[in-house]
């Protein structure tokens, strides 16, 4: 079943952005100051929310002694913010900020008939400022952190990230062993051919091919071992499943010797106790049934108990009208000198069915 995964996101609306602002040589901007003049130190323009901010810093606020003035101010014209912003100072000997004045949610707006509706200002004690904690080799450091407040928004639906997970390669891989022989040590001589493989693989796919290789009768030395009772070419389709889990292609058969080689893998996976094979080819005769089959893949089934094949047959024949057919056929004379007279009944049974 397909998950299909999506995702959005509701956003407070809130934009936030830290300005740092280096003063050098405060002495001097302090000492131009005395005399009651009400000398600004502004910073450079930064940006918060799509607006523009400056910082800005009276060393002499209102001709007073003992206090110091700093605030923030908007720059952008026909502009209506709602923001608030918090001053710090920063610890030289650390780097720790420490908050010196918080300014709740207001507007910001520049007005040329109230100068003071585009900023915020506050005033502190001189002391703190010149605290050597903060201010050192005659250098003051702020930190101003803008949040600019806007309508909560929530992003559009959009496909939640997915991480493509390849098809397995393995079949591939195994194939590739096989072929390639790296690392093979185990050598086969059927019908004067010689095949090689990997014990270890066989014994992992057939339970007799464990039982073979180790096993407590299992064969010792490195001579081939071979075999009698298989072709090569059945032999060498037979090891391809082995390594790769599926049936051969065959495309180079008819489809006569394709239906052949498929009755001779069923037998070697009967033989080597390789019951996937088995249904597999017992899958690919029962789709592949027909009046010039059934009886000889009747045989097969019976000779091998596969009994789902030989219930197949025998519902073949009992929808088939071509009994008449398959009885001449060199096959269902084969079925009768071969097979035990109760599968004969059984076949000829379903016959009779049908015509009643």
């Amino acid at each position: 079943m397909q998950n299909c995964k999506t995702t959005s996101t509701w956003n407070s609306g809130i934009e936030q952005g830290t300005h740092v602002f280096h003063i050098h040589g405060y002495s001097h901007h302090r000492s131009t100051a005395a005399g009651g003049e009400r000398k600004i130190i502004v910073s450079s323009r930064f940006t918060v929310g799509g607006h523009k901010w400056v910082v800005f810093f009276r060393p002499n606020a209102f001709n007073s002694g003992d206090k110091i003035g700093a605030g923030l101010v908007l720059v952008n014209k026909h502009a209506k913010v709602r923001a608030s912003y918090e001053m710090g100072l920063v610890d030289q000997s650390t780097g720790l900020l420490v908050s010196v004045h918080k300014e709740a949610p207001r507007e910001f707006h520049v007005d040329d008939e109230d100068p003071t509706s585009s900023g915020s200002s506050f005033m502190e004690k001189r002391s703190l400022f010149e605290s050597p904690t903060y201010l050192q080799d005659d250098c003051l450091t702020m930190e101003c952190t803008v949040s600019v407040i806007k309508e909560p928004w929530t992003t559009k639906t959009k496909p939640f990230p997915k991480i493509e997970v390849p098809q397995s390669d393995m079949a591939g891989q195994y194939a590739n062993l096989l072929e390639e022989k790296v690392g093979v040590d185990v050598t086969f001589s059927v019908g004067g051919e010689e095949f090689t493989a990997h014990k270890v693989v066989l014994a992992t796919r057939s339970p007799v091919f464990k039982a073979q290789f180790y096993g407590p009768l299992r064969e010792a030395g490195a001579a081939p071992i071979t075999i009698e009772d298989i072709q090569p070419a059945v032999f060498r389709e037979l090891l391809h499943f082995i390594y790769t889990d599926s049936l051969p292609p065959l495309d180079y058969l008819k489809a006569d010797a394709h239906t052949d080689m498929i009755r001779h893998l069923l037998v070697a996976a009967d033989l080597y106790g390789m019951e996937r094979l088995s249904l597999m080819c017992q899958s690919y005769l029962c789709e592949n049934l027909s009046v010039q089959t059934v009886a000889t893949t009747f045989a097969l089934a019976d000779q091998h108990q596969c009994d789902m094949l030989k219930d197949a047959c025998l519902e073949f024949i009992t929808c088939s009208t071509a009994m008449d057919v398959v009885k001449r056929t060199q096959a269902y004379k084969n079925l009768k000198r071969t097979c035990p007279p109760d599968a004969i009944e059984a076949f000829e049974k379903a016959s009779r069915f049908r015509k009643a």
